[in-house]
């Protein structure tokens, strides 16, 4: 096919994980429209045109998304860039001229790029501003951590990095920076092991699950997550395939309870006789695909990822009004991103 583009055309830092799981999962074919929510370094994009398949880039980094638009350029029109965020996948992709889709694959979580540039301040193996905007833009870490509550900081830090002394970080975090701010991921990061210490037990920095939670909330990453599960189920046409790689339990209890309750029946019982019967929109595979031992060798970050796969029905889509009991996101969206 013209379209295709030779995945060696450009130099790819980030390895994209559980490759052919996704493309089994998602089983393009010529002629396909595939819309990648996660564009990231292009990885499962390319693979996609590879198989003869269109794909619509979705990402809201503006790195990547420079870099979808260079391989849009050299596509012959197999490829269309859109800069935006996935929960508004149905949206974009009518944008970009098509009114449905054959799959969508999303890699959710943060990806090894952004991990990789210290300027992005996303992790604290190199000093960098304390930053971890996706978009590059709206309030970043820094104002998280120097403007809300205590009690705020702790509920985040809580819900979303399971932290268990989320509460004494939360306090040490207020009290010092009446002292002076935070602006540097070293600087949060060493404050947080000095008040909760590390024991030689632990696995991971004691300064992990605070990142992460950050992360989360900043990039609203679980709403976003749910929107486009919603927004995936009203653009994609019968047969069409929901493909999500997931990186932590908070993430997959999302995609699970939506498949489950997209794909699974509950009829009516002598308790509850009048219960009607759910509509199925999709048809799903119980059981996440995981790494094997190869890649599990070759590149660690597929150590936790897991792949669940939706098949779309011929039902039209449901209503977003049980969203929330759907995705028991935790209560979070009341929280001010900045400010007293």
């Amino acid at each position: 096919m013209s379209g295709v583009v030779d995945p060696s055309a450009e130099t790819v830092r980030h390895v994209p994980v559980l490759l052919d799981e996704v493309l089994a999962a998602l089983a393009p074919t010529s002629g396909d429209v595939i819309l990648d929510g996660t564009f990231g370094a292009g990885g499962y994009s390319r693979a996609i045109l590879g198989a003869g398949a269109r794909v619509v880039a979705v990402d809201r980094d503006p790195g990547a998304i420079d870099t979808a638009r260079r391989l849009a350029a050299s596509s012959n029109g197999a490829l269309v860039a859109a800069h935006g965020r996935f929960g508004d996948l149905d949206a974009l992709a009518a944008q970009a001229g098509f009114a449905d889709l054959d799959g969508v694959v999303l890699d959710i979580g943060v990806s090894s790029m952004q991990i990789d540039e210290a300027d992005r301040g996303f992790s604290f193996q190199k000093d960098g501003p304390l930053d971890m905007r996706m978009s590059r833009s709206g309030p970043s870490a820094a104002d998280v951590v120097n403007t809300l509550k205590a009690g705020d900081l702790a509920r985040i830090l809580n819900f979303l990095g399971e932290e268990r002394q989320a509460g004494r970080i939360a306090r040490s975090i207020e009290a010092r920076r009446a002292e002076r701010p935070f602006t540097t991921t070293l600087d949060l990061a060493s404050h947080i092991l000095k008040v909760i210490g590390r024991a030689p037990k632990d696995k991971i920095d004691p300064a992990t699950r605070t990142f992460q939670a950050l992360r989360i909330f900043v990039n609203d990453e679980l709403g976003e997550l749910a929107r486009a599960l919603l927004a995936a189920e009203r653009v994609l046409k019968p047969g069409g395939r929901l493909v999500v790689v997931t990186f932590h339990s908070l993430e997959d209890r999302i995609v699970k309870r939506f498949l489950r309750d997209r794909s699974e029946q509950v009829t009516g019982s002598r308790h509850l006789p009048d219960m009607a019967e759910k509509v199925l929109t999709f048809t799903a595979r119980n059981k996440p695909v995981t790494a094997g031992e190869g890649e599990l060798a070759a590149n660690p970050r597929a150590r936790s990822a897991k792949l669940r796969l939706g098949i779309r029905t011929a039902a039209a889509p449901r209503s977003d009004a049980d969203a929330s009991d759907v995705f028991d996101l935790p209560a979070l969206a009341d929280l001010p991103r900045s400010g007293a």
